[in-house]
């Protein structure tokens, strides 16, 4: 028994070591992904509640379109469509495709945020002699984005393991690593075990901030739904 013990412990380390370079590259496609996916959606959000109607109009289908195509074809669709006529290589093909899905969810994060604040502060703005875009940049927003900070933190969670799906174009991040290892040494319980334990790792630390953010930013009444 304490032999085989041994031997797994020995396979799980070995695992690991492989497994380990290629957690930044997953840690780095998660973070400049979602950057992006905010401004787009921020961006998208604003257009969303503006009162031109081909304005919003636009936008909405935006959303609609991006939100009802499963992210794996739209990497697809990226990498050997618009990617071969844009010269994209595996990494910003993948980065370009989940900012884009994730800034139609983000912004309909943003538009219910901005939903939230009570008018009368759009309107105290306005006959303070701000313009539409001043008091939506200096007193919707920054109440809005108090708001949402809960539920985006919850999306970037969402994005950091579904960066996995990047692997089926040969970016080597974590899963692609595994599918590496497993390929070369056939190991398949233990190869898939150990990265499920690092997406464990990286969702829960990441889940304790989300809890930590929900409580120091919650303001009782609002709330958003996703």
């Amino acid at each position: 028994m304490f032999i085989w013990l041994s031997t797994q412990a020995e396979t799980l380390f070995r695992i690991l070591k492989f497994l380990l370079p290629a957690v930044p590259v997953t840690i780095e496609i998660t973070i400049i992904s979602f950057a992006l996916a905010i401004l787009m959606g921020m961006g998208v959000a604003v257009g969303r509640v503006s009162q031109n109607k081909i304005v919003n109009k636009i936008f909405k289908i935006y959303t609609d379109v991006i939100r009802g195509v499963p992210l794996l074809v739209q990497i697809f669709f990226i990498y050997f469509g618009l990617g071969r006529v844009l010269n994209l290589d595996r990494f910003y093909a993948g980065v370009a495709a989940i900012s884009i899905c994730y800034s139609a969810y983000l912004a309909e994060i943003i538009r219910a945020g901005i939903g939230a604040v009570p008018k009368a502060q759009l309107e105290s703005a306005l006959s303070l002699g701000m313009s539409r875009g001043q008091a939506m940049r200096y007193v919707i927003l920054p109440q809005a984005n108090r708001i949402i900070i809960p539920p985006v933190a919850n999306e970037f969670i969402a994005a950091l393991k579904d960066s996995s799906l990047v692997s089926i174009i040969g970016l080597r991040e974590l899963t692609r690593a595994g599918r590496e290892y497993y390929s070369q040494y056939f190991v398949d319980f233990e190869t898939w075990f150990v990265v499920g334990l690092i997406y464990l790792a990286m969702t829960l630390s990441l889940s304790r901030l989300v809890s930590f953010l929900e409580k120091k930013y919650h303001i009782k009444g609002y709330g958003v739904m996703h």
